[in-house]
């Protein structure tokens, strides 16, 4: 029996964050050689650590692409803000290495004729806690994260860093989100905001004004707690202070943990690779479900096999939450579908040069940016065909 009452936690990083450089590098990358070639193949990573970029992965394009993988990496760490040696990196100055090769013909062979690039499982999910159909903890965080990046960019704010977290608790009562508990905001900032060793009372005062207010709004409460800086400095960040890495952050790019995960990351993944391509269709589904008013809320769960177009399973779960059985959810959902990989692409348009945009912030619930699997163009034949 599902539990009613209980505490959720969500965490989102700032597009400064070490692995999520590495993500918008290897979607930039990605980005540019559809731009050239759609039907190129991609499976690029990158790795950040202190002074250097290193790029490398399989990619195969028609032989008049030319990828400015060095152009990329230093116009990728320019828009984020790595632009003086105060946050420890410097688009201007910083090493680059490429190590990028070609894609294995074995794998060609069969995502030539229509299959899919792997073998897994991908989930989608949809929920009716916010007006995104997303959870309340991850659409919570992912819009402090962008606060953070706003107030920085705009000079509201001007001590802050490119690098940060946030992170939001969300109490749930009878199974629906009553309020805020606690809110964690983690910075980079600059000398500007300490006081006698430690961030200063000002600024953390500042940070919830200018930052988790605006956001948080009416889920704060008078026993709301903030932990902002809790370490008391977070001068160092960014690669100075951490590596990053491609994919390190697949339950942020997420759902924030609410559902489960294939276990594939999406960033530097061509469409062909159906842990990125699936994993949008899936919540495309699962959210026209949910608009549908089919289910209060909705995962959906699919699985390949290298070589092979149709998925080898589907499975629906409603918890309770459906209107028809999940069953016939899954019929429905087989009938109104392409779930293969080539009707997957066609149906989300997903050989256009757009995926840096999804590498920040979330890959879901963010209908502002035009992402086709945000979507709920099927709701309504869903709903005549139930």
């Amino acid at each position: 029996m599902e539990k009613k009452d209980y505490l959720f936690t969500s965490e989102s990083v700032t597009e400064g964050h070490p692995d999520k450089v590495c993500d918008q590098i290897s979607d930039g990358v990605l980005d540019a050689v559809l731009k050239d070639d759609p039907m190129g193949r991609v499976a690029c990573e990158t790795y950040v650590t202190m002074g250097l970029i290193i790029v490398g992965g399989e990619i195969t394009t028609k032989p008049t692409t030319f990828i400015r993988v060095h152009d990329i990496c230093r116009e990728v760490l320019a828009d984020i803000g790595y632009s003086h040696q105060k946050y420890g990196f410097d688009y201007h100055t910083c090493a680059i290495l490429n190590a990028i090769h070609k894609q294995s013909p074995d794998i060609a062979q069969g995502v030539d004729k229509g299959g899919a690039g792997d073998q897994g499982m991908m989930f989608g999910y949809a929920c009716r806690e916010t007006k995104e159909l997303m959870p309340l903890p991850i659409t919570l965080s992912h819009k402090l994260s962008l606060r953070l990046a706003e107030v920085r960019k705009k000079g509201i704010l001007d001590y802050l860093g490119p690098d940060g977290k946030s992170q939001v608790t969300v109490e749930y009562v009878n199974g629906k989100p009553k309020k805020v508990t606690n809110v964690v905001i983690a910075s980079q900032h600059t000398d500007k905001a300490v006081v006698r060793g430690r961030f200063s009372d000002k600024a953390r005062k500042e940070i919830i004004q200018k930052v988790i207010k605006p956001v948080v709004g009416n889920y704060l409460t008078k026993d709301t707690e903030f932990f902002i800086n809790q370490t008391g400095l977070f001068l160092i960040g960014g690669p100075q202070s951490d590596t990053g890495m491609t994919g390190r952050k697949i339950i942020v790019d997420t759902y924030g943990g609410s559902t489960p995960h294939g276990g594939g990351a999406f960033s530097g993944k061509d469409p062909t690779k159906v842990d990125r391509s699936a994993a949008y269709m899936m919540r495309y589904v699962a959210k026209n479900i949910v608009a549908a008013g089919l289910a209060e809320k909705c995962q959906l769960q699919i699985a390949y096999v290298i070589g092979r177009a149709e998925p080898v399973s589907v499975n629906v779960e409603t918890f309770g939450t459906g209107s028809i059985p999940n069953d016939r959810l899954v019929k429905l959902v087989r009938q109104n579908f392409d779930l293969t990989p080539k009707g997957i692409i066609e149906k989300l348009d997903l050989r256009e040069p757009f995926y840096r945009k999804t590498a920040a912030y979330g890959h879901f619930g963010r209908e502002n940016m035009g992402f086709s699997w945000e979507k709920t163009d099927k709701a309504a034949i869903l709903a005549r065909k139930a």
